[in-house]
């Protein structure tokens, strides 16, 4: 006879169950909660957001239910609303683009504090500069290397701020794989040569990001922050989006699963390591909810509105405590909420596909 008194597994909450947490729940139901230090949020809290570009979608909610989306570089008045979105406005809470790997935020911090100065010169094209760390910020690029290390300046005081008063900030792990300056180690937002800028195998190598180079950028970020604002709180998320590409030699299917591993898990070592700091699983329910013709456009790879929403309906019934479905839309009047995501991807996909009809062009 098959005893169970004294099994550990008896006391445990139906949510901690595969058969009644999963299993015997609809899908749009399921919900796997947050782990790590309960953080509220509130209409007044201040939450800034970065990240790959799923986070984009995070903050465009928090805008549209009402909820204080804390943005420091707002757009100036004589630029068309229409335009704020090309200019970087109103995408994340600053101007820094997308945000993939741990060592580009880390190195966004120590920047701003003027801890590190990357060596990388601006990139010239046509008699126009990109800066390399914000190739796509201003279509067509910047006039002078003055007018663009002007802007630059400005943008790093604005992140500067935005660091040392947040309440609230919500980042987004995209991917391990980078590419980083041979000279000084400065990551960089693109592959150089994918769209923007040229690529020279003597300046730029990738690398591909594992656990224990995931927590210490994690972690120096998180004591850097510590110090210029002990109050704040970070909910961390991993994206759902797969790769575009891959530089490693491996299936592109196997390097996403690769580096969404190595990011799942090395948040989960923060959530242990850091008090101020929760888990979100995004990525969780995007992936594992069985859904996938639903929640993935027709690419794999893109979110669909449904997933989405399925998402951000948990994310405000734990840090609100609020049901999206009963809330109504409370879009701001002023600032600027990117209808379509902006993501630096989308370049190398281009590229892909230039390449791939120069192929078949050949055949």
């Amino acid at each position: 006879m098959n005893d169970y008194s004294t099994c550990p597994y008896r006391d445990i909450g139906p949510d901690r169950t595969w058969a009644r947490a999963v299993a015997g729940v609809s899908t749009e139901d399921i919900d796997p909660g947050i782990v790590g230090a309960k953080i509220v949020i509130t209409p007044d809290t201040k939450i800034a957001s970065a990240g790959s570009c799923f986070a984009q979608r995070i903050s465009s909610a928090l805008r549209h239910y009402g909820y204080n989306f804390f943005d420091t570089e707002a757009a100036p008045k004589w630029l068309a609303t229409a335009k704020q979105a090309a200019y970087g406005y109103g995408i994340f809470s600053a101007r820094y683009g997308n945000i993939y790997t741990s060592l580009q935020l880390l190195q966004l911090l120590e920047r701003c504090l003027g801890h590190f100065t990357p060596a990388e010169a601006p990139w010239e094209t046509d008699g126009r500069f990109l800066d390399p760390f914000r190739p796509r910020i201003v279509p067509n690029g910047y006039a002078s290397v003055a007018e663009l290390e002007a802007d630059r300046s400005s943008h790093l005081r604005s992140v500067e701020r935005l660091f040392r008063e947040l309440d609230v900030f919500v980042f987004t792990l995209g991917l391990t794989e980078s590419w980083i300056c041979k000279h000084d180690g400065a990551a960089m937002p693109v592959c150089p040569g994918c769209g923007v800028g040229t690529f020279d195998a003597d300046k730029y190598q990738s690398h591909n990001l594992g656990y224990a180079e995931v927590v210490d950028h994690l972690s120096q970020f998180l004591e850097l922050l510590r110090e210029i604002n002990p109050g704040a709180r970070v909910i961390l998320t991993v994206s759902p989006v797969a790769l575009a590409a891959t530089i490693e030699e491996h299936h592109v299917l196997a390097a996403t699963v690769y580096s969404k591993s190595v990011l799942r898990v090395a948040a989960q070592a923060i959530v242990n390591r850091f008090d101020n700091v929760s888990y979100f699983p995004s990525y969780e329910i995007i992936t594992a909810t069985l859904k996938n013709a639903d929640y993935f456009a027709a690419d794999r790879r893109n979110v669909t509105e449904d997933g989405v929403k399925h998402v951000m309906r948990c994310f405000f019934r734990h840090f609100a405590g609020t049901d999206i479905d009963t809330m109504v839309s409370h879009q701001q009047a002023s600032g600027v909420v990117s209808a379509k995501v902006v993501c630096d991807e989308e370049d190398l996909a281009a590229a892909l596909a230039v390449q791939q009809l120069q192929r078949s062009s050949e055949v």
